[in-house]
């Protein structure tokens, strides 16, 4: 079950969030982080309902990879994955597979990279440490037609 929410309170969030990913950009994660935290406080009870809490959590698992806080961005991946289409969304899985294997949980990783690889191929990992798809390669078989 989703909601909308209040128009005032989507452009709080939304802010918070905008306020959020500019830090970041600076690479101010730990700024960046605050203003995400205080966008995922402005979204109401039961939080895992709103669409809100999908984009804010990985907004937040994303500052925490970027920063090496793995076990954050795990916790904030994995929940992000019960929020409205946290679930089957390519980033998230890349993200949470990619913290995974950072924390040495590879069958997670492996689980994560691959959905993340079977939704949107080869071109969600352009951007990427190699590594991250050199590990998938070591644990799923080459896409029909053998080529990666």
């Amino acid at each position: 079950m989703t909601h909308e929410l209040a128009p005032e309170l989507h452009a709080r969030i939304t802010a918070l969030a905008a306020e959020g990913d500019a830090l970041a950009a600076r690479g101010q994660y730990e700024s960046a982080l605050e203003s995400y935290r205080q966008a995922s406080e402005a979204i109401p009870e039961p939080k895992h309902e709103w669409e809100a809490s999908t984009w804010v959590l990985a907004a937040i698992g994303d500052a925490c990879f970027c920063a090496r806080f793995f076990e954050s961005g795990r916790e904030a991946l994995g929940y992000a994955m019960c929020c409205p289409g946290g679930f089957g969304n390519p980033f998230v899985h890349l993200r949470l597979g990619q913290c995974h294997l950072e924390k040495d949980d590879l069958a997670q990783a492996a689980e994560h990279l691959t959905r993340a690889y079977a939704l949107e191929g080869r071109e969600i990992f352009t951007a990427e440490d190699p590594k991250y798809l050199a590990f998938l390669q070591t644990r799923i078989a080459p896409p029909a037609g053998g080529a990666w």
